[in-house]
């Protein structure tokens, strides 16, 4: 029998100099383990600490895994990797979250759930004490970051970046989370999500943690990390999405006022508007070509689990068809220009009407950058794609 495996439950604790509070949490955590009724440990992974803490978890019964790469990831990693049950009961040792609410966790992984979330907001019934979150995380850093976690990854979970979670080791393996900072708690949920596991939230009380010294935590800079890591997760959302609106919309727009301008009502869509469109329409263009360089990168680096949709796409789009769409526009570009300067050369190169020229001369310069664009684009892919067969022959 595998190792891991001959016990239930692992209550796992990364820990960096905890002696303030870590016998605090493992005594909540052997209270969680006698109530919930399995058989389990208490695992500490330590990430380092020069305070005693090893010294007061062996002397409290928990057993020590030391972690010698850093980073909350790591600690984590390193600690489910030693864990011997067959379900992960994870949180923080500053004394935030009571671990001996454990058996209501696993309840909920008995009814077959692979990932079990904490939710600590009122709205998902949750309760935070005074003094235990920052004014900034509860009303604007977890609300704002959990509204974009559900709405890019399709999750329910109210609480998207609540420490306090439980996992069974088979959902764990399954995901294969890569990260070792601080955006592992993140990967876990996405992952969760993008693997289409049972997902279930159990609401909990945040207490204000026990430290006498400032937490690790930094809001405004974890913030962003935490938001940086859900983009470049969700290139949909980050490039593919915007890219399609500005392509599309300023295709529209253009193509109307190239030859005319357009009236409504006492306004005018003259030149200056079609600058803006061809703008548009080369930015759109980039957002798209950008969102196709994540996407096969981020499943080539294991970081995404193949979309099988996207894998069609490039089939269909291949080198040698993104070559002639680039060089036709690009051609169209130069027919374009030679229109524009043969209107010019009509009037022996003197002046024309600004407006009029300044239209045949942005559609040309459009399709000129939007075809190398295209064919760019399409010759970057096509070495991706051949990193990613060689990777998975």
């Amino acid at each position: 029998m595998d190792p891991r495996e001959q016990l239930d439950l692992t209550i796992l604790m990364p820990c960096l100099n905890e002696a303030e509070t870590l016998v605090a949490c493992i005594d909540k955590a052997q209270r969680g383990l006698a109530a919930a009724g399995v058989e389990g440990e208490v695992l500490i992974a330590d990430n380092g600490s020069t305070d005693g803490s090893l010294s007061l978890a062996r002397d409290h019964g928990a057993r020590v895994v030391e972690i010698v790469a850093k980073g909350y990831g790591s600690a984590l990693r390193g600690g489910i990797e030693a864990s011997r049950g067959r379900w992960i009961f994870m949180g923080d040792a500053d004394d935030s979250y009571d671990f001996s609410e454990a058996p209501r966790f696993v309840e909920k992984l008995r009814e077959g759930n692979d990932v079990v979330m904490g939710c600590r907001l009122p709205s998902g019934g949750g309760t935070i004490r005074p003094g235990a979150m920052p004014w900034k995380n509860r009303w604007l850093g977890n609300p704002a970051l959990s509204f974009l976690g559900r709405l890019f990854f399709r999750t329910p979970i109210r609480d998207f970046h609540c420490g306090l979670r439980a996992f069974t080791r088979a959902a764990y393996d399954r995901m294969e989370l890569k990260t070792t900072g601080m955006e592992f708690a993140s990967e876990m949920v996405m992952k969760a999500s993008q693997h289409r596991m049972r997902i279930a939230e159990v609401p909990i009380t945040l207490h204000p943690d026990g430290r006498s010294r400032p937490p690790h935590l930094r809001p405004w800079r974890d913030g962003w990390r935490h938001l940086r890591f859900m983009l470049i997760y969700s290139p949909r959302w980050l490039f593919l999405m915007p890219g399609l609106f500005l392509a599309g919309l300023g295709s529209v727009a253009a193509l109307a006022i190239f030859l005319t301008p357009v009236q409504f009502g006492h306004v005018n869509l003259d030149a200056g508007t079609l600058i803006v469109a061809c703008m548009a329409v080369i930015i759109g263009v980039q957002f798209v070509a950008f969102a196709c360089f994540a996407k096969e990168f981020a499943i080539a680096e294991g970081l995404l689990s193949p979309d099988p949709r996207f894998a069609r796409w490039m089939e269909f789009w291949t080198l040698e068809k993104g070559l002639i769409l680039g060089v036709l526009l690009f051609l169209l570009g130069l027919v374009l220009f030679a229109w524009a300067v043969w209107e010019w050369a009509r009037v022996r190169f003197g002046n024309l009407p600004y407006e009029e020229n300044l239209r045949r001369i942005m559609a040309a310069a459009t399709c000129i950058v939007v075809g190398l664009q295209i064919m760019g684009a399409s010759w970057f892919l096509s070495v991706l794609g051949l990193k990613t067969k060689s990777r998975t022959a």
